[in-house]
């Protein structure tokens, strides 16, 4: 059914919309412009009787009101893809595309001398200013020495290297938005400013990548070509790759010193890697030995623990396995028996083993029995015969055997389980690996299985056990899968020889860290994962069965005419490490005592984990090992950001190689005092605090994880570009994704963005990512979210258009320091900013970036374009020099300055109008990027919180009288409007803000009575109480039908009644004091005295239409305006 899918799009989008307005202060957002209540906070006081009268509103008003929204919206998202087929949703960006024509080479400076479009265009502000920025060398530390405003501290920050296997998605665009906004932050504050660009060459993802990308093109595997071949090609895919994923870096605006940018297999880092190794392993923390690993066979490679997924099944479960045809069942137990081996004659003993993995049975070396279990007492000391291998297997007895967990008898099988490995080693029994690398059986298994899958081995051996009789059944077993976190497969224990990193001692370290205090993450909850993490920690196994990485720097020694040193005593060999093949063959000619020339030498081929580099990325990236001025400068780094997901994958081994191989920790803040055991000591710059932000997972709009094959992972070039369906499937189909994956993600995509993805800009979607909360466990990305930032960066434009325009030709600004304000709303406006400069600077230093958006957010939408630039207009027309010079330097200061608060968040917008304003003198600084970023203190001579508080008295008469419009639809008229005030303080904040008052409030005239005799308003006035001391009348004679509305207000009076008749019945009940909560029957009783209340107003409203009926065709008619 086409038509319905075509109509998914919209209707998904306006659910997305309903609930990012319905949950906008959680989320750190104001409500989208036109649907908010008109006040400061967006938001109506539920204490005033307008708030009360909200409240009483029913729930079928509500959804009528909603109803009606919605429609409004979705004929508007209706003619969007009218005007543009095969979009998704409203945007803006596509509806008034304008593009930027000057000619312009990389690196010049944009023409901004020309008008302004008429409306925000992303494409066009977006246009040719990175380069400027980055010719003009202000994202280089070195460029602070021009600022006026240098302060002598630095910051300086790694980027968490993206790994070369493709483009980024909009989880590294969340880190990047958060990072840059902080950079730019701390670079418009005056500090010496390093962001370090990079990329990871990850070696098992992008020697998959290539190895599937080499036999789509060729129908070749690795193995059919060199080493050097292989990584030849490697290498010609991350130039390409590589390369796209830093323009999307520098598309999203990112202040990188590109000049500085690192690759972790660049030779200056290789050098880096090695270095690290041998020092490591002169410390005794790098070793080599033969124990089991996490072996994936799908990649051929060893793993780290943390690479291992364990998934939790509940019983049985058939799944999907890289490499066989059909799917697996797991989660069953399987139960054959072992004959006892007896003299010719005896009657036939066994006993019955269970397992969930029957393959490996054929690598057992003996049974063991727990030595309490009575019922295998008799058994002890006997053997049992296997009988597809022929070997006597010994009946062992051992206290770590579970007694109730199956049959009680355990199969042992050391060279695949670690508990059997450890049981094995205690009794001295050997290993027998019977599953090779690449996931077949091996020659131990004899000829009938071997080279087979092992699942397919599965199958075969119990076929067999069924034919000899051995086999007990199956039945259901909760159990814990491992899989490879990289291909799916699932994860077999093998036994090799593999060079490991000692972790407990550095661990140690890491706690310590924390425990004094000179650790801090950001959320505070991640402390505990750290610690349970670390104090558990096992050692790390970083060899890798790759070609694509860092060579381990370990060779093999061989002396010619000799056995392999080192087997007699059953390791693999002699092993030593050295930076080069020259320093190994000096200290193994010093160990043997023998000539160079008698020794052979023999690199390993295995590579190191890709993590083991990322490791030292924060200060190998600036030149380590040698003591470079970028390293003595910038090292440690000043903070940490990263995704909570690298928690231990990156973080942890950052913290605990850069301790040990510089006695630094990676990444500080400031100097603090830090407990360190029994001593306080006040730590120097290089051992300050190490501060830590972890941001949340971002996901899809369901909460799903984002992911390739699902087909949700969102390119965010596509966002700020736009992309139709279309384009999203090409890119899908030309991927390296599995045929059946692609499927599956196609659809996923049909799903989620029937109309593609409409363009948003760079800075919308920026902006829209740092208004999430950031701190959490997720964050659940919807695109209709940014969106809604697009129409506030038009709001912005808009604004700015204006206030152009105000300023007029020959404006001469005067600094913040110079203006002082004398009206009013000018004073007002003034305070607001300064408020919001001091909530932006206390938010961004505790990295609450959402908080710090939804601030700026608030004085654009609410403060600076919904109220001041309304009050001003009559100002600006009245030609008063005195009041015109003052409304024009309130509205530079806060266009200046508002654009500097949203330049970290919105650097492209910023820069396009901060240069049309303008500037001071000749010394003005050549860009907002390097502009002061505006501190309390400066404007601190603007703070007037008194007149805040009298402003929300302004607006709160405002609310009510737009909210009687609406009620009234009176969408042109100007009525006139009457404030009755006992209150002398109050009036006179009225009285002060009389025209402005009139002017938001879409008043013809507005008179302010004290309240007392003969000064009542008209007769025909529709009057609302706003709080005790304030009554407002809006005089609606001649601008609605009375007749009319008495009907309504009857029908609305009937039906409250009826509400207040049901609920006064009910808490009359004789049982209701015992049955209903305290709470229930204060919340009755609260919407008891609203319902009276209203019904009061009601009435008092059709007496007032009553007399207008009347009088209705006698008395003049009123024009609307």
């Amino acid at each position: 059914m086409p038509p319905a899918k075509l109509h998914l799009g919209p209707r998904r989008n306006l659910c997305s919309l309903c609930r990012l307005l319905l949950h906008a202060k959680k989320r750190g957002w104001e409500v989208p412009d036109g649907w908010r209540a008109y006040s400061q906070a967006g938001k109506l006081d539920p204490k005033s009787p307008t708030g009360k009268m909200a409240h009483l509103k029913n729930k079928a008003e509500k959804l009528k009101r909603q109803r009606e929204r919605l429609e409004s919206i979705e004929a508007g998202l209706a003619a969007g893809l009218k005007e543009e087929p095969g979009r998704q949703g409203k945007s803006q960006a596509l509806k008034n595309v304008v593009l930027y024509d000057i000619p312009t080479t990389a690196g010049q400076k944009k023409d901004t001398s020309g008008p302004l479009p008429t409306s925000y265009s992303p494409r066009y502000v977006e246009a040719a200013w990175y380069p400027w920025w980055v010719k003009e060398g202000f994202f280089k530390p070195e460029y602070q020495h021009q600022l006026p405003h240098r302060k002598p501290e630095t910051f300086s920050l790694s980027i968490p290297p993206p790994n070369v296997t493709g483009s980024l998605h909009l989880g590294h665009a969340l880190t990047v938005a958060i990072e840059d906004a902080l950079v730019r932050w701390k670079r418009m504050q005056g500090y010496k400013v390093l962001w370090v660009p990079g990329a990871d060459h990850a070696g098992i993802a992008t020697q998959a990548v290539v190895e599937r990308k080499i036999w789509k093109e060729r129908g070749a595997l690795r193995q059919d070509l060199t080493r050097e071949e292989f990584l030849q090609e490697v290498w010609n895919w991350k130039e390409e790759k590589g390369n796209e994923i830093f323009q999307q870096l520098k598309v999203m605006g990112a202040s990188l010193d590109w000049d500085r940018v690192c690759f972790t297999m660049d030779s200056g880092f290789s050098q880096a890697v090695t270095e690290a190794f041998v020092r490591l392993h002169e410390q005794g923390l790098v070793y080599r030995e033969k124990r089991l690993v996490n072996w994936s066979c799908a990649l051929r490679s060893a793993l780290s623990d943390i690479e291992v997924e364990n998934r939790q099944l509940g019983g049985r479960t058939e799944l999907s396995v890289p490499g066989f045809q059909g799917k697996v069942p797991f989660g069953v137990l399987v139960t054959f028996a072992y004959k006892v081996e007896g003299e010719e004659g005896e009657a036939d003993e066994e006993l019955p083993v269970a397992t969930t993995r029957p393959e490996t049975m054929l690598g057992d070396v003996a049974v063991a029995v727990h030595p309490d279990d009575s019922r295998y007492t008799h058994l002890h000391g006997k053997r049992l015969c296997h009988p597809f291998t022929g070997r006597l297997l010994p009946i062992i007895t051992d206290s770590m055997v579970e007694q109730d967990m199956g049959t009680g008898a355990v199969k042992v099988t050391p060279a695949h389980s670690h508990a059997d490995y450890e049981l094995g080693h205690g009794h001295g029994l050997p290993s027998v690996s019977v599953i090779a690398e690449d996931g077949t059986m091996t020659a131990e298994c004899g000829e009938w299985l071997q080279g087979l899958n092992r699942f397919a081995a599965r199958e075969k051996l119990l076929a067999a056990l069924k034919e000899r009789g051995l086999y007990r059944g199956t039945k259901e077993h909760p159990m814990v899968l491992p899989l490879c976190s990289r291909s799916g497969d699932v994860i077999e224990n093998l036994l090799k020889s593999q060079w490991f990193v000692r972790c407990e001692a550095m661990a140690q370290k890491a706690l310590e860290a924390a425990d004094s205090g000179c650790l801090k993450f950001t959320p505070t909850f991640h402390e505990k994962r750290w610690r349970n993490w670390l104090s558990n920690i096992s050692d790390w196994c970083i060899s890798r069965q790759l070609w694509w990485g860092h060579q381990i720097p370990a060779y093999r020694v061989l002396v010619s005419g000799s056995p392999d040193i080192g087997e007699q005593e059953g390791t693999d060999g002699l092993w030593v490490v050295g930076r080069t093949e020259e320093e190994a063959r000096r200290k193994a000619t010093g160990m043997l005592g023998k000539s160079e020339e008698a020794l052979e030498l023999v690199r390993d081929a295995d590579v190191l984990d890709t993590w083991f580099s990322s490791g030292l990325f924060p200060f190998a990236a600036l030149g380590w090992p040698h003591k470079t001025g970028d390293l003595q400068q910038f090292y440690p780094n000043s903070l940490l950001e990263t995704g909570s997901d690298l928690l231990f994958f990156w973080v942890a081994r950052m913290v605990m190689l850069g301790e040990q191989l510089t006695g630094e920790l990676p990444f500080s803040q400031d100097e603090q005092e830090c407990d360190s055991g029994s001593r306080t000591e006040v730590l120097s710059r290089a051992v300050s605090v190490l501060q830590v932000f972890l941001h949340s997972m971002v996901r899809d709009a369901h909460g799903r994880k984002m992911s390739k094959s699902l087909g949700n992972v969102i390119d965010p070039l596509h966002v700020i570009q736009g992309a139709s369906l279309q384009v999203l499937q090409e890119k899908l189909q030309n991927s390296n994704l599995d045929p059946r994956e692609v499927d599956i993600a196609m659809e996923g995509q049909r799903q989620d963005f029937p109309q593609g993805i409409p363009e948003c800009g760079t800075d919308a979607l920026r902006f829209a990512l740092c208004s999430y909360y950031a701190q959490g466990d997720s964050i659940n990305l919807n695109v209709a979210a940014i969106e809604t930032a697009n129409r506030f960066c038009n709001k912005v434009w808009n604004a700015l258009k204006f206030s152009l325009a105000a300023l007029g030709e020959g404006f001469t600004p005067l600094r913040a320091e110079e203006v002082l304000p004398s009206s009013p709303m000018d004073r007002w406006i003034l305070s607001r900013l300064c408020h919001t400069a001091k909530d932006c600077a206390q938010q961004l230093e505790e990295c609450e970036l959402h908080s710090a958006a939804s601030s700026v957010h608030l004085f654009w939408l609410h403060n600076f374009c919904d109220v001041y630039l309304e009050s001003v207009k009559p100002v600006l027309r009245s030609g008063d020099p005195a009041q015109l010079q003052s409304a024009r330097q309130t509205l530079y200061s806060c266009a200046d300055l508002a654009l500097r608060l949203l330049a970290p968040f919105m650097p492209f917008l910023t820069e396009e109008l901060w240069q049309r304003l303008p500037k001071m003198d000749s010394q003005a600084p050549p860009s907002i990027c390097v502009a002061r970023y505006p501190s309390p203190e400066h404007l601190a001579h603007w703070s007037h919180p008194e007149e805040e508080v009298n402003f929300l008295l302004v607006q709160e008469v405002v609310k009510v009288v737009r909210s009687l419009r609406a009620a009234y639809q009176l969408t042109k008229a100007r009525p006139a409007v009457y404030l009755v005030c006992s209150e002398p303080v109050s009036r006179g904040v009225y009285e002060k803000y009389q025209e402005p008052l009139q002017t938001l409030s879409l008043a013809g005239s507005l008179r302010i009575l004290p309240d007392c005799e003969g000064a009542e308003p008209p007769a025909h006035c529709v009057a609302v109480r706003t709080n005790d001391h304030t009554s407002i009348y809006v005089d609606l004679q001649g601008l609605v039908d009375a007749p009319k509305e008495l009907l309504r207000l009857t029908s609305r009076q009937q039906k409250l009644e009826r509400q207040l008749a049901s609920l006064t019945a009910r808490v009359q009940e004789a049982r209701y004091q015992e049955q209903a909560s305290l709470k229930t029957q204060s919340d009755h009783q609260q919407k008891i005295s609203l319902l009276r209340s209203e019904l009061e107003r009601i009435e008092q409203a059709m007496g007032t239409f009553r007399k207008m009926a009347v009088r209705q065709g006698s008395g003049p008619d009123r024009t609307e305006s």
